[in-house]
This record gives C-alpha cells, structure tokens and sequence, in this order.
C-alpha cells in the first residue's frame, strides 16, 4: 500500500536535492510530491512504495519523518477522455455524498490523484466506480 511521508525542509537550496538523493541512493521511488513552503521552512509530502526504506533514508540523511498516512491512489489515467475538467470536484462531491472528508489530496507521477480520507477503504470503493 503507498504511504504518505511528511517531513519538514528549511527553505533553502539544497533541501530538495538532500531528500531526493537519500531516496534514490537508497533506490526508493518518489511516486508523488507535493511541497510547500512558508516562513523558512516547509510541510512536504513524499508518495512511496516501501515507507520503511524511505523513512530509513530519510532518517539517515538528518530528515525526520513527522507523519505516515495511508494513502489510496486512483489508477493512472492514459485515457484523455478521463482527465477532462471537473473530475477532481466529480470525485469530492461522491466522496463528500458519502460523509467521506479529504484530509489531503496531490496529483501524483502518471496523472494519479492521492487522497488521505476518513473511510480510504469506501473512498477506494466509489471511486473505483467512477474510473
């Protein structure tokens, strides 16, 4: 199952290369990323496979891992078709009929959407339907 990894940069340069290099030295792929700095500092969200090589690198490049979520990630989409305007507000509005509340969402590698949910095992469900 992907995991979710949160960590905390200084927003200075050299932050970003530190944290991919100790993945990909450790041979973790970043599958999702989602950055965002304020005040000198920043809350990122690294999508990976195996979270435990990926904390373990992380650790050991002096990053600490703050959070581990678990995560579900839509299906690539190849189809044009599917990728259209409105299809994010199309998967919030099943999610929220169905008293599922998003606590994060990013676009990922090969146009996947990650979302953290309340219910990601309902949320998996309905969305399924739709893709």
């Amino acid at each position: 199952m992907a995991k979710d990894l949160l960590v905390t940069l200084t927003d200075e340069p050299g932050e970003g290369a530190r944290l991919g290099e100790a993945l990909g030295n450790a041979g973790v792929n970043i599958e999702g990323f989602c950055a965002i700095m304020e005040g000198g500092r920043g809350a990122v969200h690294v999508l990976v496979d195996d979270a435990a090589s990926a904390g373990a690198a992380l650790e050991g490049a002096g990053i600490t891992v703050e959070a581990e979520t678990d995560v579900l990630v839509s299906p690539a989409l190849p189809d044009p078709e599917i990728d259209t305007p409105g299809t994010f507000g199309a998967m919030a509005r099943a999610l929220a009929g169905a008293g599922i509340n998003i606590s994060l969402a990013y676009v990922a590698t090969r146009n996947r959407v990650v979302l953290a949910t309340t219910d990601n095992q309902r949320a998996t469900q309905l969305l399924q339907t739709m893709m």
